[in-house]
C-alpha cells in the first residue's frame, strides 16, 4: 500500500464540475470541463486501441499507461489555470521560459492535493508538467488528437448558434482544421476528423454513413446531455459523462493506494471511464428505482445489453474492431455478468474472484487483472460528493439529504481488503 486517498483531492477532480467552456459563446447548454475530458479520454482510449494494433502486449500496456497518466496530469493541470483562454495559454506554450514560470506555478498548486497520494505518481506529474510539450510521442500525439476530437465535436454545437454575428469563429475553424490535419497520421483519426466536418465518413471520396468507430466516438459525446439525478435540482449538476470520468479518476488514485500492477491501474480507469456507458441507450436511472422490485435491475441490465450490442459492438464487430468490442466487454462485465466483479484472465478464460486473491495472488500484468468491488467504492465515492456538494451549496432537498446520509450509513465501516474506505465517507460533515 502506499500513500492515502484524501478528501482534498477527491474535491480536487470534482472541481471541475464547475469549470464552464466556451463560456464567451452563445451556448444552447453549459458545455463542463468534466464531460470534455472525458469525452477527450474516451478518443484517446480508441486511438490506442487502433495503434497498438500489431504491437506486443507490453507495449501496447506501456502505451495506454502513458495515455491515462498523461490525461490524469493534463487535467489537474488544466483545474489550475482553468481562466487562461486557450489561445493564451498557446501562446505562452511557445515561450520556454514563460511555460517554465507558469508550470512551476501550477504545480505548487496542485501539490497540496496530489503527493499525498503517492510520492512516485505526484514526481511524475511534476516531471510531466514540468517539460515543455513535445510532439512526436504515441501518448502525447493520442492525447492531442483526443484533445482536439473533443473539442471540435463541442465547437460544432454552438458554431450554427455564433455564427452571425461572431468573427472570431473563422479563425477558431481554420485553427482546428489546421490541428486536426496534423493528427491524420493516427489510425482511425482521418475516420474521426471527416464525420466531424461532414457527419459522413467515406474513404473513397464518396458520400457514406458514418463508420461505426466515429458513429461510437459521436454517440459517446452524448452522454454530456444526460443529467445525473434529473428529477433533482443541484449545484452544479453533473452529467453521467463527467461523472464516468470522475470515477476513473478515483479509480486510478484508488489503485496506487492498494499498490496495483500497470495493467490493473489502466483497467481500472478504463473500466471506469466505461461503466456507464450503457446508459447512452437507457438514461440514468436512480438506484431506488432500479431496486423497486425484484427484477427489475436484471430486466434493465438485459435490455441494456441488448441495446449495446445493436447500436455499438455489432456495428464495431462488423468493421473488423474486434479487439475493442472485446475489451469494452471485459470492462463493461458482459461475460461476468457485472462491471462490478473482481476479474482475471487465466489461460485465455475469464474468472471472477476475491479482492484478496486479486491483492495477494493475481496483482500481475500476465493476469490482466481488474477490479470491479473498488468500481464500486469509487462509484458510490462520487454519488455521495454530488450529494455534498450540492448540500453545501444550499441545496436541501429531501432527496439529496435523503441519498448523503444513507450512504453515508451505509458506507461509514467499509473495508476494501485493510483499507478502512469508510474513512472518506465521514471525513465529509
Amino acid at each position: 500500500m502506499s500513500g492515502n486517498l484524501r478528501k482534498s483531492l477527491l474535491q480536487f477532480v470534482f472541481s471541475g464540475s464547475y469549470m464552464k467552456r466556451w463560456n464567451d459563446k452563445l451556448r444552447l447548454m453549459e458545455l463542463i470541463e468534466i464531460d470534455k475530458q472525458a469525452h477527450k479520454m474516451i478518443v484517446a482510449w480508441l486511438l490506442c486501441r487502433l495503434s497498438g494494433e500489431g504491437k506486443t502486449w507490453n507495449d501496447r500496456l506501456a502505451l495506454e499507461e502513458k495515455v491515462v497518466e498523461g490525461g490524469i496530469f493534463e487535467y489537474l493541470f488544466r483545474l489550475v489555470i482553468t481562466d487562461i483562454k486557450p489561445p493564451i495559454l498557446y501562446r505562452i506554450k511557445e515561450n520556454p521560459e514563460h511555460y517554465q514560470r507558469l508550470a512551476a506555478w501550477a504545480v505548487t498548486e496542485v501539490e497540496p492535493h496530489l503527493r499525498p497520494l503517492n510520492e512516485d505518481f505526484w514526481q511524475r506529474f511534476r516531471s510531466h508538467s514540468m517539460q515543455h510539450p513535445k510532439a512526436d510521442e504515441p501518448a502525447a500525439d493520442i492525447l492531442a488528437a483526443a484533445h482536439l476530437y473533443a473539442s471540435v465535436w463541442e465547437f460544432r454545437l454552438l458554431r450554427r448558434l455564433n455564427d452571425e454575428f461572431d468573427d472570431e469563429l473563422p479563425e477558431i475553424d481554420r485553427s482546428f482544421q489546421e490541428q486536426l490535419a496534423s493528427y491524420a497520421h493516427l489510425p482511425g483519426m482521418p475516420e474521426l476528423i471527416q464525420a466531424l466536418e461532414t457527419g459522413t465518413c467515406a474513404k473513397d471520396g464518396t458520400t457514406s454513413p458514418r463508420t461505426a468507430l466515429a458513429n461510437f466516438a459521436n454517440l459517446c459525446g452524448q452522454l454530456r446531455f444526460q443529467k445525473r439525478w434529473s428529477q433533482t435540482p443541484r449545484i452544479p449538476e453533473t452529467s453521467v459523462m463527467g461523472h464516468m470520468f470522475i470515477v476513473a479518476c478515483y479509480s486510478y488514485f484508488l489503485s496506487l493506494v492498494v499498490g496495483a500492477c500497470p495493467a490493473r491501474r489502466v483497467n481500472n480507469f478504463f473500466c471506469g471511464l466505461f461503466h456507464d456507458l450503457p446508459e447512452l441507450l437507457t438514461r440514468d436511472i436512480i438506484s431506488p428505482v432500479k431496486k423497486s422490485f425484484a427484477s427489475l435491475g436484471q430486466l434493465i441490465r438485459e435490455y441494456e445489453e441488448s441495446e449495446l450490442a445493436r447500436r455499438v459492438l455489432e456495428p464495431l464487430k462488423a468493421e473488423g474492431h474486434k479487439n475493442i468490442t472485446a475489451r469494452l466487454g471485459y470492462y463493461l462485465g458482459l461475460s461476468s455478468g457485472s462491471e462490478f466483479h473482481d476479474t482475471i484472465m487465466e489461460n485465455g478464460k475469464l474468472r471472477i474472484i476475491s479482492f484478496d486473491a486479486l491483492q495477494k495472488t493475481y496483482n500481475r500484468d500476465e493476469y490482466d487483472p481488474k477490479d470491479g468491488e473498488a468500481i464500486k467504492v469509487c462509484d458510490t465515492l462520487a454519488a455521495y460528493i454530488e450529494a455534498y456538494t450540492a448540500m453545501r451549496n444550499g441545496i436541501t432537498s429531501d432527496q439529496i439529504q435523503q441519498a448523503f446520509w444513507r450512504l453515508r450509513e451505509q458506507n461509514a465501516k467499509a473495508m476494501l481488503g485493510d483499507i478502512h474506505i469508510g474513512g472518506l465517507f465521514t471525513d465529509f460533515d
